[in-house]
């Protein structure tokens, strides 16, 4: 996602105009610290969703499901149903995987809304989880937050990486393991350039004396 905004100034704006953004990777928590001394705590999306899911059980608060797919999605709901039998599950909603239409996607926000959701969590992966909540933006009356790859890890059609694969920064080689046609090429990519940028600006920062 750093590498998108890098690339994109449309997808940076979307991302800088969000209400909240928070650090899921542990190689963003670390170069925060190496290049400007913040000790950021880490978000990551399969430790919040659990926790907003407990959250919202305790509050009586609703949750509507968007994205993956539905077998993800009936596995999120069993899961729910046998762990936090009265919290509320608004809906859930699989989007077939193109660009919906502007009347299917107003007929979506109908339908969230008359649910009446506190939260929608979604999952469509990046970038268009982040265009889909950035285009529904005072339209849709819920929190929106966009949580990736949980969705199958809390399904239990993934598993996590140990603990110590978490701290030394290596999830991401985890999930290429489980997923490497998917995610070779992007993470060969996107690794990569972020390396080099970090090198970069370590380089202007804490050679060169240049400030921010």
């Amino acid at each position: 996602m750093t590498i998108e905004a890098w690339r994109s100034s449309e997808f940076k704006a979307i991302v800088d105009g969000a209400d909240l953004v928070t650090l899921d990777g542990m190689p963003l928590v670390k170069s925060l610290n190496l290049l400007y001394g913040i000790k950021q705590e880490r978000v990551a999306g399969m430790d919040l969703m659990p926790g907003l899911i407990s959250k919202a059980a305790q509050k009586n608060l609703s949750i509507f499901f968007y994205g993956s797919t539905n077998e993800v999605l009936d596995k999120i709901t069993s899961r729910i149903n046998r762990e936090y039998p009265d919290l509320k599950i608004a809906g859930v909603y699989s989007p077939p995987f193109r660009e919906l239409s502007e009347r299917e996607e107003c007929e979506i926000v109908e339908h969230i809304n008359a649910s009446g959701a506190n939260m929608v969590m979604v999952a469509l992966g990046c970038p268009r989880q982040e265009f889909w909540m950035a285009r529904q933006k005072g339209k849709i009356s819920a929190v929106m937050l966009g949580l990736g790859g949980a969705f199958p890890v809390y399904a239990g059609l993934q598993k996590r990486a140990p603990l110590w694969m978490q701290k030394c920064s290596l999830e991401w080689f985890y999930r290429l393991c489980q997923e490497p046609r998917r995610l070779f090429k992007r993470y060969f990519v996107t690794n990569s350039l972020f390396i080099l940028l970090i090198i970069r600006e370590f380089i202007r920062i804490r050679l060169l004396r240049k400030p921010v």
